[in-house]
């Protein structure tokens, strides 16, 4: 019998405990993934409607308790469509969470090699963005460090081609027929243009945000990426990550988060296999 304590005539586990903590964590997790979104309202909506059904079935409404029963029979597959989206943010954060990603172990080995190519491909992106928001030009651009996110860069045209500013600054020309749309960069490389972005359900964002903002927030927090937005009204250069949105950043403050989001796994690796290594001289001396 694993130990525990009794309440009353309750007998409580240690097991229990366990159980009632980690129901907790999923709760609140699943929480930050509805807040200041639709869904909240929609999962209040079914929380009234399931409540409902349970008053009217005390009370022996019997059509009623018919009416709504049919609803609740099918509740689980009805959760899943309502839902979908945040399901899917919900499992992409467990993805997020695992140690073993792709490329991590060709990061670990390469990166002396790599790494100065990778950090030095950064430039063309802040030049062009420095460029495009002095002239008030509107611009989208996605990095992705893990994929080359074929289903969104299906939605445009296919290029493949190197990064340099004056692309960059092509492709967004509002006289361009690229323009219209997200850059999708992945592996120093353009990998399509005028992409289909997913936009955020959340009602929580400013009214000065315009579509570019929607949709790189709501890139942000359907996939692990890293998203730049130039704002056509005010030529300010924001990002976001995560779903968070920074806003107004200079040259400088964008090639820092840039290299955050690019280097952060592989510093966190590489500080983790230094300290072991450490310590394996340390018990060796």
């Amino acid at each position: 019998m694993i130990l525990g304590f009794t309440i009353g005539f309750l007998e409580i586990k240690f097991v229990d405990i366990l159980d009632v903590f980690f129901v907790t964590i999923l709760l609140y997790q699943v929480y930050k993934l509805i807040r200041g979104s639709i869904a909240i309202k929609v999962f209040l909506g079914f929380l009234f409607l399931y409540l409902a059904f349970l008053v009217v079935r005390a009370a022996n409404m019997e059509l009623l308790t018919s009416i709504l029963g049919q609803f609740m029979g099918v509740g689980v597959l009805a959760a899943i469509i309502l839902f979908q989206q945040e399901i899917r943010k919900f499992l992409l954060l467990l993805g997020r969470t695992t140690a073993i990603r792709e490329g991590t172990f060709m990061n670990i080995r390469f990166w002396q090699t790599n790494g100065d190519v990778r950090r030095a491909e950064i430039a063309p992106i802040i030049e062009a963005a420095k460029a495009l928001g002095a002239t008030n030009t509107g611009a989208l651009i996605v990095i992705s460090k893990n994929t080359e996110l074929k289903f969104y860069a299906e939605s445009g045209d296919r290029m493949d081609s190197l990064i340099s500013k004056r692309l960059l600054l092509a492709i967004f020309n509002k006289y361009s027929p690229l323009h219209d749309g997200a850059v999708i960069i992945y592996n120093n490389r353009i990998v399509a243009a005028r992409c289909i972005l997913p936009v955020t359900e959340r009602d929580d964002i400013s009214a000065s945000h315009g579509l570019r903002h929607r949709a790189a927030i709501g890139m942000s927090e359907t996939t692990d990426v890293f998203v730049l937005v130039v704002s056509e009204e005010t030529g300010q250069i924001s990002t976001v990550r995560n779903g968070e949105l920074s806003r107004n950043l200079s040259p400088k403050e964008l090639r820092t988060a840039i290299n955050d989001y690019l280097y952060e796994e592989q510093e966190t690796t590489e500080s983790s296999l230094f300290s072991q290594l450490r310590a394996d001289e340390n018990k060796g001396g």
